[in-house]
């Protein structure tokens, strides 16, 4: 026969695991949209890659991928494929102007990633 005690410290256990391994009431992501999400934030995994976004992110209008190479200390070719992987990830939008490329972000897809990282609506 259980003791008092086993039966409080049983049920305090129950509770506890109850508590624990309580269903997350935030949506989830779909398998496809967490493989499209993963390959943002992949694209995102370089410092200079971050750069470019935040570089756009602050300007007004398309930039050219000459205008980039000061700013990230990179040659042209290196500050291309960087701008290739972020386009071929949907972050940003290519424009070709003659014989320029011009680069914008993607807003859509930012959108994306800052619902997926916000954390405002979680709790402590």
């Amino acid at each position: 026969m259980a003791t008092s005690a086993a039966i409080a410290l049983g049920d305090a256990a129950t509770a506890s695991a109850a508590a624990c391994c309580a269903p997350l009431d935030a949506a989830s992501l779909s398998d496809a949209e967490a493989e499209a999400t993963a390959r943002l934030f992949k694209a995102l995994a370089d410092p200079h890659r971050v750069k470019i976004v935040n570089l756009l992110a602050t300007s007004p209008e398309p930039v050219c991928v000459c205008e980039f190479t000061e700013p990230l200390g990179l040659s042209q070719p290196t500050v291309s494929h960087h701008l290739k992987k972020l386009v071929t990830a949907g972050l940003l939008d290519r424009e070709q102007r003659g014989v320029w490329a011009y680069y914008s972000l993607n807003r859509e897809a930012l959108g994306r990633l800052a619902a997926v990282a916000d954390l405002q609506g979680g709790t402590t």
